[in-house]
């Protein structure tokens, strides 16, 4: 049985590699594809996901792989590898560095392990159950701060298109918060998962995007749930957070929430 700390250390070898290959083609001219759901693609992202899998199927032959780009192999496996090449492709392509490469690693339903790496920057975070949260390879904590109004509040998109009711919300919570930026995708969660802000939510996050966060938002000390207040990971968006300000702020993101109710 592979222990939660080799799962950690996979993670992030997997989330380097990935990253490595991705970042050959940042601040580069690429061909951009459009999918079905009206996303962005590139070469880069399809070549990063490719040696991640190829990594995976030479050291987890028997595990199971959910990619963004090559979708789901060997469904019924017990541990399950969930992959982002690159979280962020409109930035990317832009030429910012905000972008990461995501990997999470689930067990027969539990979300155990999570990395991500943002090569154009030189950071790295990657955490597994009961091992902490380490961040460019030192243990790293959520801000301790309790006042809402002082906090920095972040989200990948304000407008919130899809959704009327978290638009409102949002905009809220973005009148009651010190700062509330636009410094989106995975970078974000970074942010809070480091003590750098206090606040990251996204109305949508797929499972590649999601995974990845439960465990370095925990094991940071922080709290992460979807948009009803359940786990994060397979449900909808995500909203993390510091533990002090939880409570106060999904009071404000999620409207049937009953005030005060825990986390």
């Amino acid at each position: 049985m592979t222990s939660r700390t080799s799962l950690l250390e996979a993670a992030l070898e997997v989330a380097r590699l990935t990253g490595e290959v991705a970042a050959r083609y940042f601040a580069r001219d690429l061909t951009i594809d459009v999918k079905a759901d009206g996303s962005p693609v590139t070469r880069a992202d399809r070549e990063a996901e490719q040696a991640a899998r190829a990594w995976l199927a030479e050291h987890f032959p028997d595990d199971g792989v959910t990619g963004e780009e090559y979708g789901e192999t060997a469904p019924g496996a017990a541990r399950r590898w969930f992959l982002d090449p690159i979280d962020g492709t409109r930035t990317f392509v832009r030429g910012v560095p905000l972008w990461g490469s995501m990997v999470g690693v689930v067990e027969h339903g539990v979300v155990v392990a999570g990395a991500i790496t943002f090569p154009a920057v030189g950071e790295s975070i990657g955490a597994a159950r009961g091992a902490g949260c380490w961040w460019n390879g030192r243990r790293c904590h959520v801000s301790p701060l309790a006042s809402l109004d002082r906090a920095t509040a972040l989200t990948t998109d304000a407008r919130f298109a899809h959704d009327a009711v978290q638009r409102a919300a949002w905009e809220s919570l973005a009148a009651r918060v010190d700062v509330a930026r636009t410094w989106g995708d995975c970078y974000g969660y970074l942010l809070v998962a480091t003590g750098r802000a206090e606040i990251m939510t996204d109305g949508i996050l797929n499972p590649w995007d999601a995974v990845p966060l439960v465990p370095i938002l925990e094991e940071a000390g922080g709290a992460i749930t979807d948009w009803h207040g359940g786990p994060a990971g397979f449900g909808t968006g995500a909203i993390a957070t510091n533990a002090a300000l939880a409570d106060a702020v999904r009071d404000v993101l999620i409207p049937t929430r009953e005030p005060g109710a825990r986390s």
